[in-house]
């Protein structure tokens, strides 16, 4: 896999976290268009947020399944917004919690105006499970544009990597939301970042002084 030495000049600029919304009428104004990760509990969600903007404790990472419990947005410099949302299929919280999760989740993706893309996280080590095609569904219905962004790739051989990109890529193509490029990423490693961000600086409001 191809590795880059410079990064895109937008994910040099500062990244701050502007606001959590536990409830769709606590969302913060649109400022920016928006890009939102969101993937199954532990996918590494907030470890890929950090990674691509530089930073080891922007977004909150744990070891214990569903510790995001709120949207998070992060400013990118004042002219991307980056939503780390909480995860889905974690069964470990009560029911009516889950269905809260759920609602939220669903009203930000179907709702958001200024939402641009979807970046739906998926282990490597996993593959494309059950709760993954359900959403992918659900993006599908709704008009949401999607990208499979491939996590924590260190854990496969480049063999299994290969086999796995060919199954990913022949899944996603019932999907009508979904975009064709599945990027392979690894936050440890820094593998996949470089392209991740080229493809969503595209969606960023343009550099001020690129035009003087």
């Amino acid at each position: 896999m191809p590795m880059h030495s410079e990064t895109p000049p937008l994910f040099t600029l500062p990244c701050n976290f502007i606001a959590g919304a536990g409830a769709i009428a606590s969302l913060p104004e649109i400022s920016a268009p928006e890009i939102a990760f969101i993937g199954r509990s532990n996918v590494g969600k907030s470890s890929l947020v950090n990674a691509l903007v530089g930073q080891k404790a922007l977004a909150r990472t744990s070891q214990n399944p569903g510790a995001t419990k709120q949207l998070n947005f992060f400013a990118l410099g004042g002219r991307l917004i980056l939503v780390d949302m909480p995860g889905y299929g974690y069964a470990k919280i009560s029911k009516e919690r889950k269905s809260e999760w759920d609602d939220l989740i669903r009203s930000y993706l179907l709702g958001r105006t200024s939402l641009k893309r979807a970046c739906l996280l998926i282990d490597a080590r996993r593959g494309i499970m059950p709760h993954d095609e359900e959403f992918m569904t659900l993006l599908d219905n709704s008009a949401v544009n999607f990208q499979i962004i491939l996590t924590k790739i260190d854990a496969l051989t480049g063999e299994n990597l290969s086999v796995l990109l060919k199954t990913v890529t022949k899944s996603i193509g019932a999907h009508v939301a979904a975009h064709p490029d599945v990027i392979a990423t690894s936050s440890v490693r820094k593998e996949g970042l470089y392209e991740l961000q080229e493809q969503l600086t595209a969606f960023a409001i343009p550099d001020p002084a690129a035009g003087r």
